[in-house]
């Protein structure tokens, strides 16, 4: 969680800054649901596609720092080789599809991967997990995505993180039902509800929901509770999100809440946190150092552009060599 929030303060400063190109889209006030969902995976075994506001749970799954200031700042080391946007990188080898879309694309993937495997016949022990926000249980892919899951009972976790707010639409203009566990019921699949501020209980949930799903359970969907602290990206003031929803319980920082629960029941102390957050601004420092130093994608020597060419671009196009 930690490192993802450094991370994550790091690449908006950047893009305050001018130096990354197109959007910047944080996972503030989500590090305990994704990192918790991220730790509850096998890396190797399971697949795991995460959103936007999941680089603690990629960072769980075992994806590096570098790998995402890659991604970010356009490096041709970087997973996607800067051909792609900044926020779409995945490692497909192990277990992490690029990101599609945050609009529910990634479910009915998901579902089609582990559908693939038990076609194969090595689908035993395995886990297929996404997490989307409240707004993405609304489109036609997340139907069909968990439609499809339910029906063939495929070991599938959707944890929606409802941060109240789908863009800047509110709840209340988003569904009529009273929670959005109902929707789970509503396709007979499992079903959990979770504060997500809360560090130990999202653990808890969702290792639980993982655990059912590799056990044969069928598809499980957990509803994690909590409020996007951020505008919906970097661009975005979050001015829609009222002071009474702000100030209320979840609105609460679940890191804040995550180092008093570590601090209570034992599992380190102030000065081990915050030797934490030293070492962790470190490694961030030198990904994004690195990252900085590293070419950069040159279209007029790709192969594989529609501005590809094998005669400098200087040179007049005629009908002789336009083909």
């Amino acid at each position: 969680m930690l490192r993802a929030r450094i991370l994550e303060n790091k690449l908006s400063s950047l893009y305050k800054a001018g130096k990354i190109v197109g959007g910047v889209y944080l996972g503030r006030g989500q590090e305990a649901v994704s990192a918790s969902l991220g730790t509850s995976l096998i890396q190797g075994t399971d697949f795991f596609a995460p959103l936007i506001r999941d680089q603690a749970g990629r960072t769980a799954f075992g994806e590096p720092l570098i790998d995402c200031t890659r991604t970010y700042l356009g490096s041709v080391l970087g997973p996607m080789r800067g051909r792609d946007g900044n926020i779409h990188r995945g490692r497909p080898s192990m277990g992490m599809p690029a990101m599609i879309s945050h609009l529910g694309a990634q479910v009915p993937v998901v579902a089609g991967m582990l559908f693939a495997k038990r076609l194969q016949g090595t689908l035993a022990g395995r886990v297929g997990a996404t997490c989307i926000g409240d707004g993405a249980t609304s489109t036609g892919a997340f139907h069909e995505g968990i439609n499809l899951a339910a029906i063939e009972k495929l070991p599938l976790v959707v944890v929606v993180a409802n941060n109240q707010f789908a863009y800047s639409t509110p709840n209340s203009r988003q569904f009529a039902c009273v929670d959005l566990i109902e929707k789970a019921r509503g396709y007979g699949i499992g079903g959990f509800s979770v504060d997500g501020t809360d560090l130990l209980a999202s653990a808890s949930v969702i290792s639980e929901a993982v655990r059912r799903a590799r056990e044969g359970g069928g598809p499980q969907m957990v509803v994690a509770r909590l409020l996007r602290l951020s505008g919906h990206g970097e661009h975005d003031d979050g001015s829609y999100v009222t002071t009474d929803i702000r100030s209320g319980h979840y609105g609460r920082d679940c890191i804040e809440v995550a180092m008093r629960q570590l601090v209570e029941n034992g599992f380190a102390s102030v000065d081990e946190i915050i030797k934490w957050q030293e070492q962790i601004v470190e490694e961030v420092q030198r990904a994004v150092a690195q990252a900085q130093q590293e070419p950069v994608p040159d279209p007029y020597h790709e192969d594989w552009t529609a501005l590809a060419t094998r005669f400098p671009l200087s040179q007049p196009i005629t009908p002789s060599n336009a083909q």
